[in-house]
């Protein structure tokens, strides 16, 4: 292949880079949806990070780490990392209140799971 040939692919790769066009590249800007959905940590219920309080939140989750059969770890453990790692990965588009309900959801899944420290 030419030098100029070689050139001009680099350059569309570049342009292409930082856009978002199309299915695919739209499936590959939003990979943390694809985790949630298909990770081996949990077989999620649908909408759990949406309910309205954070008991039910952290109910769900606790439930669906106990009857798992694709985690890795514990099931507390798998529980809170998939919590962790919507709220992490929401970042700033989580709303206050959203925000709240889910780190709240934290707190409840440790008491779900006996894990509460007594001070």
């Amino acid at each position: 292949m030419t030098e100029i040939g070689t050139t001009r692919r680099h350059a569309s790769r570049r342009r292409l880079r930082g856009r978002a066009t199309g299915r695919k590249a739209q499936a590959q800007r939003y990979w943390s949806q694809h985790v949630t959905q298909t990770s081996n940590a949990l077989d999620l219920e649908p909408s759990v990070f949406t309910k309205s309080s954070a008991r039910t939140v952290a109910c769900s989750l606790k439930r669906s780490a106990e009857t798992s059969t694709r985690r890795k770890g514990g099931a507390y453990q798998s529980a809170m990392s998939m919590l962790n790692f919507y709220i992490n990965r929401a970042g700033r588009n989580l709303t206050q209140d959203r925000r709240r309900i889910l780190e709240r959801a934290k707190h409840e899944l440790r008491k779900a799971f006996g894990r509460t420290s007594s001070r």
